[in-house]
Order: structure tokens, then sequence, then C-alpha cells
């Protein structure tokens, strides 16, 4: 299996990182893509990534942190990104968030803007945070549809309709522990979506999936997410494993 998305470089993990990683490859995890959150968080991710091979990083600007010193903040991001060719697998993860705070909308937009430009610049995969945003987000795109944009909406919610706008776009949907809660809704989104545009995530140390949920997540507990998918879709452990890390490995080229 592949963890999509995990910031397990956060203090979240300081105290058991190496049994943490060893739980995860004795459940079957080879591969753990890091998303970057901004400038704060980059020193612990490509120290993670140097140390071990398969834990792979992304880089980009977090909507979260699109705030006053915006500017300072994404050019430091794409300096970083030239200064280390072929070492990040993705830009992200990026996008919009209006869920805690609508002051920057407008400058999320435009670093939104920005770095999926940078994606195709480099042709590299993007990986799209949304909260509160799909609207948002799906106009942004369409003045891409005539690109070569591609990657992931990660941790998507949405309803059946918006799975089918980001699968036209040429993403695949990740998928992580909400997909396990009872009376979350998604689990009747997901046995509708062919897993052929299914990615597995766990987005740790956030959002658990049961029968671990509200503890601290890890990559680990991504096979609780590809059961569960795999029960939706009536298929076995083996074959969802096998779709969806080829998926990945699709969107990742690794």
């Amino acid at each position: 299996m592949i963890d999509t998305h995990s910031h397990i470089y956060l203090d979240d993990f300081a105290e058991d990182r190496s049994e943490m990683l060893q739980r995860a490859r004795e459940a079957g995890v080879e591969k753990i893509y890091l998303p970057n959150i901004d400038t704060a968080s980059l020193p612990q991710l490509k120290a993670l990534a140097k140390a071990e091979e398969h834990c792979l990083p992304m880089m980009g600007l977090h909507p979260g942190s699109v705030k006053e010193n915006w500017e300072e903040e994404l050019a430091a991001i794409f300096t970083e990104i030239d200064q280390n060719p072929g070492f990040y697998h993705a830009i992200g993860e990026i996008g919009m968030d209006l869920y805690w705070d609508k002051t920057f909308v407008k400058q999320q937009q435009q670093v939104f803007h920005r770095q999926i430009q940078k994606s195709l610049e480099l042709k590299l995969p993007i990986v799209i945070h949304c909260r509160e945003a799909f609207d948002e987000i799906f106009e942004i795109l369409e003045d891409y549809r005539n690109t070569k944009l591609f990657g992931i909406f990660h941790c998507f919610t949405g309803n059946l309709e918006q799975a089918r706008q980001a699968i036209d776009f040429n993403l695949k949907l990740g998928i992580g522990g909400i997909v396990t809660f009872k009376n979350g809704g998604l689990d009747k989104v997901v046995e509708q979506v062919n897993p052929r545009y299914l990615v597995l995530e766990t987005d740790a140390p956030y959002l658990a999936p049961h029968p671990k949920r509200g503890k601290r997540n890890e990559p680990a507990y991504l096979k609780w997410i590809a059961q569960k998918i795999a029960d939706l879709h009536l298929i076995s452990l083996e074959e969802l494993e096998r779709i969806t890390t080829q998926n990945a490995q699709e969107v990742f080229g690794t």
C-alpha cells in the first residue's frame, strides 16, 4: 500500500517515529508521501525524507498558511523547489480553506494559481487541500482544463457530482479515515466511484479511521481505510491494494 498523504514529520511523532514507521512497514505500507505546510515545516519534512528513503516529500504552501507574508512564504517555497530539482514529487498541499478564516480569500486564490502554474512548468502533480471551497477550487481549475494538470484531490469529502468534477480534471480522489466514520456519508459516495480513481491516504496525525477514531492517526492505520473501500466495492483487500497502489504510482511516477 501507499499512503499518499501523511504529516509524520510533525512533532506529534517525535517520541516514537521509528516505532511508528516500523508499524507501517508491518502493515504493508511501502511508501509514504509527505505534504508540506509552509516554511516552518520545511526543515522537519526534509530531514525525514533524507533519513527514510520510503518517505517521499512534496513541496507547497498550504492555504491555511496564506497570511500577510504570503509573497515571502511563496517565494521561499519556490526557491526550495528550484534549488532541489528532482527531490520533490508533487506540489502540495495547495488549494483553498475557507473554514477557519476568510480574510485572505483573494490571496489564497492567487497562491493556488501560482502553484498550479509551477506544477505545470515542472510537470509535477498537484495535491489539493479543499475545505468549504469546492466551488472556488473548481472555478480555478477550469482555467487549466486544457493543460496537462494532474494530481490528487486530497481528503475528498464531497458529493458524487463533486467527485465526478474532480475526476474530470484528471485528479484522483484521496480517501482517508472519514470513509470509515459511521453516518459520515462519504462511504455512499465512494461506493459509486470506480476504484480506478481512488488513492489511499491517512493525513496522519489527523482523522484516524474507525476503530482508532479520536486517536493520533498513523500510516499503519491505512489498512482499515483500504478494507472499508474494498468492502464497499465487494472486492478483496488485495485487489483494492493493487488498484490503489497502481493509481498512486501513476500520479507520482514512482
